[in-house]
């Protein structure tokens, strides 16, 4: 695809990193830079780092980089793109496209579009006549009209082509229809719908867009819940359902719910800012985009064994996130929306505030394998009680833990501190341990091949020159008459290095602009992020002519120098002239 690069000048113009990012991730002013959680990899200790100056980003945990686009690609599952007109459209421009390329906007357009039109039909069933029963369940269900209408609640009919033929109508083919995931192919070759006799649930993008539905059944066959698939506008790993309302909440924090209807519930409650992942256990990509719009959440899943042991394993997910978790634990009621209706809305706000730490639950939960009458029962339990003590993070919050077990067992405070201190010690041995083990296994991988520069780690001294006059070309293209004056792109040993400062001499020779931006559409996502990593590195430094010069030198030195290996291989009057031309640059 050729977008000329007066256009991505402008769309960079409009795209400034530190906005967009900002709206993803929480930073913090560092210097002239920002640094934030990584949204790429679960980390506790910020490791992402964005330079507005040279428009780029950089992980240091991870490894991923680049610019706005490639950020763009990788936070909301776009190709490049799909991430050009996703930053176009915020920035109001058209992008350009040629067939080819607009042929793939198209079905991806084409999906959105399919997914509106059913949402329209599946709300219009279930308002009209032939959705009375539905409507009764839902209204049964305590849910009102004006819920209904805000989550854009629909009905399936217990038919198979209800949809099929209304979308056909429209229009659409049946094999565009199964490509949404709106239809399935029968065994005889022919479709039916994806959901029938149940109420529909629309899956809303923080952008608006209807990207999936779930179904939930009023039948006895079939699944309780079933949810769309994976298509080219839809990951569930990426999305929460009512995200779309929850991101503009005024509370300080989010409730984690467990399903489509637990959500609606307590939205309906008077509480905005409740989220639940979708058919599928938690993922840490749902966690740090909840992340991303608070720094506390509340878990209230189930109180089954399923949902529990659904919170142990979200607690870790979300704390790795970096959020602060609580555990709401309902009393009087078998779910929120059950305490809502019987209790009020404020009496929940209170069950909110008290709702336990991460600790306290894990505590708790830990209590009931235990019977604390019994000595055997109260040394298991402090035993593992104090292995959690030791696994915390603030001494603080240890120490009161302690004096809490010290009272309530009747054990002094000082042998549970010298029983968390043991647990301690031995965690940072273990850690010490397979820290020791991951260096070895980083060493190797890091002497093993290399997937974006293969040559590098046989060309260090040459690449790490050639690295070093990429990244002073972002910060000084002035100095490009002193580089070019030394050396040709020829000169550069390694061919990945040498293919970034062709596409820089292309855009600084056409008078352009040599941006991060103007080399994405030529880079993988790997490569980008190893031009930002190069970038990064240089972030630190003060550049000058002379240094451009001494990493040309170095640079040209490389390139005649043979290695052991080419050196073995010579000839006699072959390595005797090798020797004669080193001799020579000597003098």
């Amino acid at each position: 695809m050729a977008i000329s690069d007066q256009f991505l000048a402008e769309l960079k113009y409009k795209s400034d990193i530190e906005q967009i990012i900002s709206s993803y991730v929480t930073l913090k002013r560092a210097g002239r830079n920002l640094t934030g959680l990584c949204p790429f990899h679960s980390e506790k200790t910020p490791s992402f780092t964005v330079y507005p100056e040279n428009q780029s980003f950089y992980c240091f945990g991870c490894g991923a980089g680049g610019d706005v686009v490639s950020f763009i690609k990788r936070i909301e599952n776009l190709d490049y793109l799909e991430a050009l007109k996703f930053l176009a459209d915020r920035a109001g421009m058209r992008l350009p496209v040629d067939g080819q390329d607009e042929a793939a906007l198209k079905v991806r357009a084409k999906v959105l579009e399919m997914n509106r039109e059913a949402a329209r039909f599946y709300y219009h069933m279930l308002t009209g006549d032939q959705g009375k029963g539905a409507l009764a369940y839902l209204h049964g269900r305590g849910l009102t009209d004006k819920t209904i209408t805000r989550f854009g609640l629909g009905y399936a009919r217990d038919n198979w082509d209800d949809l099929l033929r209304h979308l056909q109508q429209k229009g659409f083919t049946p094999e565009e229809i199964i490509s949404a995931n709106l239809a399935s192919r029968s065994q005889k070759g022919g479709a039916y719908d994806q959901f029938r006799n149940r109420i529909i649930f629309p899956i809303i993008d923080i952008r608006g867009n209807v990207v999936a539905f779930g179904g939930r059944n009023l039948g006895e066959s079939g699944p309780k819940y079933l949810n769309s698939s994976e298509t080219p506008v839809y990951n569930k790993s990426r999305n929460l359902y009512a995200l779309n309302i929850a991101k503009a909440t005024k509370e300080k924090r989010f409730i984690l719910a467990e399903g489509y209807m637990d959500v609606v519930a307590i939205h309906q409650g008077g509480f905005d800012n409740a989220v639940a992942s979708l058919g599928t256990a938690l993922t840490s990509e749902q966690a740090r985009m909840i992340a991303s719009y608070t720094g506390e959440i509340v878990v209230s899943y189930d109180a089954d064994e399923a949902g529990q042991k659904a919170t142990k394993r979200a607690i870790g997910i979300l704390e790795q996130a970096g959020l602060t978790v609580r555990v709401l634990k309902v009393e009087g009621a078998k779910d929120p929306d059950e305490f809502i209706k019987k209790y009020g809305s404020a009496r929940f706000r209170m069950l909110l505030d008290g709702s336990s730490g991460a600790t306290e639950y894990a505590l708790s939960k830990l209590k009931t394998k235990y019977n604390l009458e019994l000595p055997d029962g109260r040394v298991g339990y402090l035993k593992e009680a104090c292995g959690l003590l030791a696994s915390l993070k603030s001494p603080v919050e240890r120490d009161v833990y302690a004096g809490r077990l010290s009272a309530q067992l009747n054990v002094q405070k000082q042998a549970i501190e010298e029983q968390v201190k043991g647990f301690i010690e031995r965690d940072k041995r273990a850690a010490d341990k397979k820290q020791r083990r991951d260096v070895r296994v980083m060493s190797a991988v890091a002497s093993g091949p290399d997937n974006v520069n293969p040559q590098r780690q046989a060309n260090l001294k040459a690449a790490v020159a050639e690295e070093n006059l990429i990244a002073m070309l972002f910060k000084h293209p002035d100095y490009i008459g002193t580089i070019e004056e030394r050396l040709t792109a020829e000169d550069f040993v390694t061919d990945f290095n040498k293919s970034v400062y062709e596409r820089m001499l292309d855009k600084l020779h056409a008078g352009g602009e040599c941006s991060l931006m103007a080399l994405s559409p030529f880079f993988t996502d790997a490569q980008m992020s190893r031009i930002s990593w190069m970038i990064s590195q240089a972030a630190v430094k003060s550049y000058s002519k002379s240094d451009a010069e001494a990493y040309a030198d170095t640079l040209l030195q490389c390139r005649h120098e043979k290695s052991p290996e080419q050196v073995a291989k010579l000839s006699g009057k072959e390595l005797e002239d090798y020797v004669k031309s080193l001799q020579a640059k000597k003098r």
